[in-house]
């Protein structure tokens, strides 16, 4: 057993074996875990305890997993990795305009299934500087009101009130604020993000940076901050004060 985590998971999976299966792997990390094998127990769960991460499988008997994470989107911000045994990209596509933060096809390697979790557990909690680092190298980039801190991995209004963002949204606004004014396209952006865990496909490039808009722009239906450059990618148009 290794030493003991904060974290706690939510294993949602209609499959019995499957969840020993996950509990058995986690718990042997040093993860709490919680079980649910339907989405009105997984809803249930997250009223009455903190959640770290949900694992999510998309298939579950008589329910639309992809329903599930709409809902659990609509009121929290806590990460969710799908699981789907469909090899299509659809499915997947889909998920990660809702909000899920990354995505694990049946069958799986449980080594990789801890591996994304870690990935998707950093990119959404706040780092410990690393030996060598100091407070005067953490990053901060202030813009339309915004002030983005990199060290802590959060996005804070001049008025010091937190906006909640996925480890995907964060990533990808911080590939916006370290290069403002240049165009970037969907092949750029792709080649930064696929080295957070996940293959990011066209689409699920256009559905990431929706999302950040209804986060950071006043009005996300005619964007001033990140604008599309037809036939190209994006943009980022604020002016950005680097710390």
């Amino acid at each position: 057993m290794k030493t003991a985590s904060s974290d706690r998971i939510l294993v949602v999976d209609d499959d019995a074996p499957i969840r020993a299966l996950l509990r058995d792997l986690l718990e042997g990390e040093g993860y709490a875990v919680r079980e649910a094998a339907t989405g009105q127990q997984m809803l249930s769960l997250l009223e009455k305890e903190p959640i770290s991460l949900i694992t999510l499988d998309l298939n579950l008997a008589g329910e639309e997993g992809l329903a599930l994470v709409r809902q659990v989107r609509a009121k929290r911000d806590v990460p969710i990795i799908m699981i789907t045994a469909k090899a299509g990209d659809i499915d997947k596509i889909v998920g990660l305009e809702l909000g899920a933060d990354d995505y694990i096809t049946k069958p799986f390697n449980l080594r990789e299934v801890l591996a994304r979790i870690r990935s998707v557990l950093r990119r959404s909690g706040t780092p410990r500087l690393r030996a060598g680092d100091s407070e005067g190298e953490q990053e901060r980039f202030e813009f339309a009101g915004f002030i983005l801190n990199t060290a802590a991995r959060e996005l804070l209004t001049a008025a010091g009130d937190r906006t909640e963002l996925t480890g995907a949204e964060f990533n990808l606004l911080k590939l916006f604020v370290s290069r403002p004014a240049r165009v970037l396209t969907r092949d750029a952006i792709m080649d930064v993000l696929k080295g957070q865990d996940w293959t990011p496909l066209d689409r699920s490039i256009d559905a990431l940076v929706g999302r950040l808009r209804k986060k950071i722009e006043r009005d996300p239906q005619h964007p001033s901050l990140i604008k599309t450059v037809r036939g190209a990618g994006y943009v980022f148009t604020a002016d950005v004060a680097r710390r």
